[in-house]
């Protein structure tokens, strides 16, 4: 996808991703396209602080405005730590091209950079869970565009609901249809003594 958009013309300031491609051959790819990157990876990934001596990446102690180190059969990137509600903690790494440029980023730069992957994240998230991008059985190619199409157009109307403050989420819709749908249920198969 990325060889595609490159030969649109289009020269990205920074890639992201989530761990699953993170992958060393596909860093190595984005660095000889002389792309900037930010990508999830896994704690067990090994860096070097040391010439020769490797840890793993969830044994660091990485301070707030990261830590500079070297990536296994990589090369120098940015670590970063970010505690999330749920999870104890997700590790990133960045580069630039700049290896100088790598150790002035910010704590502030990263969550402004890791903001816009949330929001891809998310995206991509709402559009498959509940706007049914994947969910078609059709096979003519018109029909897929149209279904595509469709859901794009749903998750735009619930991103305007969401703006105009009608549902606090996307998942808002969704939950309340499942539960009036749940209650009418209950309701109609209801006995005279109150017994489903």
């Amino acid at each position: 996808m990325v060889s595609e958009i490159i030969n649109w013309g289009v020269k990205p300031r920074i890639v992201t991703g989530d761990s699953w491609y993170s992958g060393v051959e596909n860093l190595k790819f984005k660095k000889n396209q002389k792309l900037g990157f930010l990508f999830g990876i896994e704690k067990n990934r090994t860096v070097s602080n040391e010439l020769h001596k490797y840890c793993q990446v969830g044994t660091l102690e990485i301070c707030e405005s990261g830590l500079r180190t070297h990536l296994k059969e990589f090369g120098f990137i940015k670590l970063f730590r970010k505690v999330f509600k749920k999870e104890d903690f997700r590790h990133y790494i960045l580069y630039l091209l700049d290896e100088e440029k790598i150790q002035e980023i910010t704590r502030s730069e990263f969550i402004t950079i890791h903001d816009t992957h949330w929001g891809i994240e998310t995206f991509h998230r709402a559009i498959k869970q509940v706007c049914g991008i994947c969910r078609f059985m059709v096979r003519d190619t018109y029909a897929i565009k149209t279904h595509i199409f469709c859901s794009l157009q749903a998750f735009v109307r619930l991103e305007f609901m969401r703006s105009e403050k009608i549902i606090s989420n996307w998942y808002e819709v969704q939950r309340n249809l499942f539960t009036l749908v749940v209650r009418e249920h209950i309701f109609a198969n209801l006995n005279s003594d109150g017994i489903i």
